[in-house]
């Protein structure tokens, strides 16, 4: 097994989800660690959102990251031999007001990788952009969609369901013009 000190962000997020999961702990990777693992790191987040799916009590995780030798601070996990922090949203897991619409499932030297779905990266970056007008947060779900297949129709859909189709305009034109 890789050493702590030697994974990247997704390495990390594979390891934790794996050592959890034997405890009946599923989180799912969301956030910018997802935007990094469908841009193969064009963009790169030094947090791991690893969403409570199941809504697992918070001292269970406490005790799932301390066996690994992560200390709580806070809202966060932090490890001597990593740059990473962790946190762990609450669920559900979610886009908007809409349930995430699939998690995909990557084996890596590390774990098992638990993300959500390219086409649901996007929609979670759109969220930042949409609601809080973040432009860093639409150039991530431009970069997600141009370097993956994503369903552009299902984001029309949701994006006209969260009342945002002008929004949604801004993000198609953002896609052709770079």
């Amino acid at each position: 097994m890789k050493n702590i000190k030697r994974m990247s962000a997704i390495e990390l997020a594979a390891y934790i989800q794996s050592h959890l999961r034997q405890a009946g702990i599923e989180v799912v990777l969301s956030g910018g660690a997802s935007v990094s693992y469908y841009s193969q790191n064009r963009y790169t987040s030094k947090d791991l959102d690893l969403i409570n799916a199941h809504f697992a009590a918070r001292k269970s995780i406490r005790a799932g990251m301390e066996a690994l030798g992560f200390q709580e601070k806070g809202r966060y996990f932090w490890h001597p031999d990593t740059a990473f922090i962790v946190e762990f949203p609450e669920g559900p897991l979610s886009v908007g007001q809409e349930a995430v619409k699939e998690v995909r499932e990557v084996e890596l030297g590390t774990g098992l990788l638990r993300l959500i779905s390219a086409t649901d990266c996007v929609k979670d970056r759109l969220c930042g952009y949409y609601f809080w007008q973040d432009q860093q947060s639409l150039f991530q779900a431009v970069l997600v969609a141009k370097t993956n297949a994503v369903s552009m129709q299902e984001i029309k859909r949701w994006s006209k369901a969260e009342g945002k189709l002008v929004e949604f305009e801004t993000f198609r034109k953002r896609l052709r013009t770079g």
